[in-house]
């Protein structure tokens, strides 16, 4: 039976080879050859756009291909870089003209001690930023005494160190260990869930801290998956160093609108899941509205799918956890959630260390190891290291050390009361302007706030004239104030300016002479967001 099987398979064989060649050779031999070459091409063509499509969005692509045809008309691609550059112009305000009179050269004659002198005359030129900036100063007071002068000093003591020579410059080796091992201890380490393994590096900013996350996220998965076309999945409120972190590492990144609370969907970031995702992100809080993402919900749905899930707590990190000593409905944030692999916090905003000193943490080595680069075939010997940078101020990371140890959890748990009060004093306020509305509800220091009757842009451009210097935000179209130690004396006069500005768009709608309302809500009707990247990239590259 299998002799008469395999003899009849053989000769439907035989009959569909003659059959086939029969009609082949109807063909001729070129038609033959070519077909093949020119099906694959097709294939790539097509695979590429498609690819092109799931990158950008159908959107985005339709809106590209449409403007790109319009740019090829004679005359329409200067006419847009002429009103381009009026824009850029009209975004820096003045500021090439500045640059006339900055060096060019080094000075034939060196200045000496005379350059400090004329460092504070360039200092006394910019902007009032006492009480008057949205975030940006974290220390409370004058910046000549108190805390300021403590960490300056601090600073100053370890100018000359570097913790890449870990043999040398000991001292700050261990300042970074110590202050890697305080945050970890406010943000679960000591919890057992944690595993007691927490880990990390200080880094030079939230960026950096993100970044490194994000690269060492991407490694790991690859080593325990073998992912090698990374995607991950990010709230709309995501903050943009996962868009730097997935340009350098070639990760496609997933924005998912956020729900009606402003606060992730998990829903919606689930249904973005696939077998390339590394990673998902929540934030405690997001930096546009001071909402906390359910950290716990996406905890779950990382472990579901054995994916990493990192916390942005660059902003929350010293506010949080003191927050919720002293009695605030604060919801889990930290490593005490199962799923969380990674953290960053910045120590420079209410931490209230120098400038330039962020934390990125990890639930353990394992995932840690994959942020390092080690290098063993190089001429100059071998060679480690843990984060981006080689060479790292030693001053920052003794500056880091010396706040936290100089403040301890009293001094942080009494900032900690102060700025939570004067923003809800400032929320309270807003919301009792009629013509305003808060974004959501802020679990912490941010308030962000909108308008349905007025444009608020126009109200953001009468607060700058009156000095104060806010967030522009959009989707939907608000602005923001990050509430710090600076504000604490001064909720009652930002509330009153607030009042005016609002009852004088109220009177006089329309943009004022030098105001950026115009230019912020047409790049928010823009369709074609590829040309408000180049007008981005154009203002900052006209900027240095």
């Amino acid at each position: 039976m299998d002799s008469l099987s395999f003899s009849s398979m053989k000769s439907m064989l035989i009959q569909a080879r003659g059959s086939l060649n029969s009609r082949l050779s109807e063909f001729e031999p070129l038609v033959l050859l070519f077909a093949p070459l020119v099906t694959l091409f097709l294939a790539q063509v097509i695979g590429s756009v498609l690819g092109v499509v799931h990158e950008k969005g159908l959107k985005a692509c339709l809106v590209g291909f449409i403007m790109g045809f319009f740019k090829k008309i004679p005359g329409v691609q200067s006419y847009i870089d002429a009103e381009k550059q009026k824009v850029v112009d009209q975004l820096q305000s003045g500021g090439s003209s500045k640059k006339d009179n900055w060096a060019k050269e080094l000075p034939v004659k060196g200045l000496g001690v005379q350059v400090l002198e004329k460092m504070e005359t360039e200092k006394r030129n910019d902007p009032t930023w006492q009480g008057k900036c949205s975030g940006t100063v974290y220390i409370g007071g004058s910046e000549s005494e108190g805390h300021f002068t403590l960490i300056n000093e601090a600073c100053s003591m370890f100018a000359h160190t570097n913790p890449l020579h870990i043999d040398v410059f000991q001292s700050v080796v261990r300042f970074e260990s110590e202050v890697v091992a305080m945050t970890a201890a406010l943000l679960g380490s000591k919890e057992t869930v944690s595993g007691e393994q927490i880990c990390g590096n200080m880094t030079s900013g939230g960026t950096e801290s993100i970044v490194l996350a994000v690269k060492s996220s991407r490694d790991y998965m690859k080593y325990k998956k073998g992912i090698k076309r990374p995607e991950m999945i990010i709230p709309e409120s995501g903050h943009s160093a996962y868009d730097k972190a997935a340009q350098y590492f070639n990760i496609k990144l997933w924005r998912v609108p956020v729900g009606k609370d402003f606060r992730a969907d998990v829903k919606a970031m689930k249904r973005h899941i696939n077998r390339n995702t590394i990673m998902i992100v929540g934030s405690a809080p997001g930096f546009p509205h001071g909402i906390i993402d359910p950290i716990e919900e996406l905890g779950q749905l990382a472990l579901s799918y054995g994916i990493c899930f990192h916390v942005d707590l660059c902003l929350g990190g010293f506010v949080l956890p003191f927050a919720r000593k002293l009695g605030y409905q604060i919801p889990a944030f930290d490593f005490s959630v199962q799923g969380v692999t990674s953290i960053s916090v910045d120590v420079h905003k209410y931490g209230l260390a120098p400038k330039g000193t962020s934390t990125v943490l990890y639930r353990n080595h394992e995932i840690r190891k994959h942020q390092f680069v080690a290098v063993t075939e190089w001429s100059g010997g071998l060679y480690v290291s843990p984060t981006i940078a080689g060479s790292r101020p030693g001053s920052l990371v003794a500056g880091a050390w010396a706040a936290m140890m100089s403040l301890g959890e009293e001094g942080y748990l009494e900032n900690t009361s102060k700025i939570m009060e004067a923003s809800k004093r400032l929320e309270e306020g807003v919301r009792g302007i009629s013509e305003l509305f808060v974004v959501g509800k802020p679990d912490m220091t941010i308030v962000a706030f909108g308008s349905k009757s007025l444009d608020i842009f126009e109200v953001n451009d009468i607060m700058s004239s009156k000095g104060w210097h806010l967030n522009a935000l959009q989707r939907p179209n608000s602005i923001h104030i990050c509430v710090t130690l600076q504000h604490v004396p001064v909720v009652d006069d930002f509330l009153q300016d607030l009042r005016e500005a609002v009852e004088t768009v109220k009177a006089n709608p329309g943009p004022i002479t030098g105001g950026l309302a115009p230019i912020y809500g047409a790049a928010g009707k823009m369709p074609d967001r590829g040309m408000v990247n180049e007008l981005l990239v154009s203002f900052m590259d006209s900027q240095y």
